[in-house]
Formats: structure tokens, C-alpha cells, sequence
């Protein structure tokens, strides 16, 4: 029986070897013949069984790098053909714009934007939110997904970011998450599921989440 491959994107941004390691021991855990590559290569990725579009930094340095190595039609083409997870600012290098360093565009493959928390950020009953969020937050599911299977509702996972994602179709969330203001915390359209925690860091459910990507099919 042949290995399916996973591509995790390498665009020069983001805790790569994080997420392949992550992906590489949760298969090996499920026994599941799984090869992770970590490659910018186009035909690579393309050739990849399931593609993870990962991203850590500021989104100007991010998508500047996605644009000058072309990750931006290989993104397109994949976001089109085969089940794909997008973390973090991956996920929100998907949007339209984003508020971040005076403004910035990005890949528009979903509607709506990436907008800052505030300084001073508020919560409901009015004490002060340290911005990044940063930590430990639940996920509230929004919708029945695959991608959610053996995960429990309000799950706690893992944030890093000082900016949340607001998209103008509500009938693409599926989940959110509460940090003074109500985050779209995870998108999904089709074979493509986005995610602003990070799955690599989240303990069980993380995992969780991982070991359904690499059995999803890309139907909901």
C-alpha cells in the first residue's frame, strides 16, 4: 500500500518543522502510512495527497514571500482540487485584506477581513485583555464537520495573535471563539478548513484535529 504524502507549504515564514513533526507523529500513532514533506515546490505540493498552508509572523512579511515565490497560485490550485489546512496566518492570508502594517492585501480566496483586537481591548465585563491574545481559549464548533470528529464542543486550544479574522459570510464559519469580540476562529469551505489556533501546540484536541485532516476527504 503506497504512503499518502502531506506538503507542508515552506514559504520562509512559520514554525514548519513544528507542524510536519506534529502531522508525522499522529500518524504514526494512527499506524497510518503518512509521508510529510516540508517543500515550496510547486509540483511537489500539487503531486501531495493533502496540503497544509501554514504562517507565523507579520502578514506584510508573509504574503510578500507568498507573492514573490509564487506560493500564491499553488495555493489557489490547491485550495481548488484537494483537502487543505490552513493555520494561523495561513488562514488569514486566505481573506481579502488585513489590518495589519497600515493595511494589507491578501489572497481574497474568502470574503472579509483581518482586523486588530484594539488597544485597550475589553472584555464583556470591562476589564482590560492583554493584546496579543495569547494562550489557552475554547473553540465553540458552529457547524457538524469532519474536521471536528472526537472533538468535544468549547475544546480548548492554542492562540497566538493580535489580530482575529471576520469574515462577511457567516455561513462559512465553523467555530468561534470570545476575546472581547467575537473571533471567527475557523473557516472552512469545501476541501478547505482554516484555522487561527494552532493545532501543533494544542495538546489532545490539537492532535485531534490533525488526525482528522489526514483522514478528511474534503467533503464536509
Amino acid at each position: 500500500m503506497a504512503k499518502s504524502t502531506v506538503a507542508v507549504i515552506d514559504y520562509g515564514m512559520g514554525n514548519l518543522h513544528s507542524v510536519a513533526s506534529a502531522v508525522q507523529h499522529v500518524a504514526d500513532t494512527m499506524n497510518n502510512r503518512v509521508e510529510v514533506i516540508v517543500t515550496g515546490d510547486a509540483e511537489k505540493i500539487m503531486a501531495a495527497d493533502r496540503v497544509i498552508f501554514p504562517g507565523v509572523g507579520a502578514i506584510r512579511d508573509c504574503m510578500a514571500e507568498i507573492l514573490r515565490t509564487g506560493v500564491d497560485q499553488v495555493v489557489a490550485e490547491v485550495a481548488a482540487s484537494k483537502p487543505m489546512l490552513a493555520i494561523c496566518v495561513g488562514m488569514q492570508a486566505l481573506m481579502n485584506s488585513s489590518e495589519e502594517n497600515n493595511g494589507v492585501n491578501c489572497l481574497g480566496l474568502f470574503p472579509g477581513e483581518v482586523k486588530f483586537f484594539g488597544n485597550p481591548l475589553n472584555d464583556t465585563d470591562g476589564s482590560t485583555l492583554k493584546v496579543p491574545h495569547m494562550g489557552w481559549n475554547q473553540l465553540h464548533q458552529t457547524i457538524d464537520h469532519a474536521m471536528w470528529s472526537g472533538i468535544e464542543q468549547d475544546s480548548r486550544f492554542y492562540f497566538v495573535h493580535s489580530y482575529y479574522v471576520h469574515t462577511t459570510e457567516p455561513s462559512l464559519v465553523a467555530a468561534t471563539a470570545g476575546y472581547g469580540v467575537n473571533i471567527h476562529a475557523a473557516l472552512y469551505r469545501d476541501n478547505v478548513f482554516a484555522v487561527q489556533c494552532h493545532p501543533e501546540k494544542s495538546s489532545t484536541a490539537g492532535l485531534q484535529l490533525l488526525g482528522n485532516f489526514l483522514q478528511w476527504d474534503g467533503q464536509s
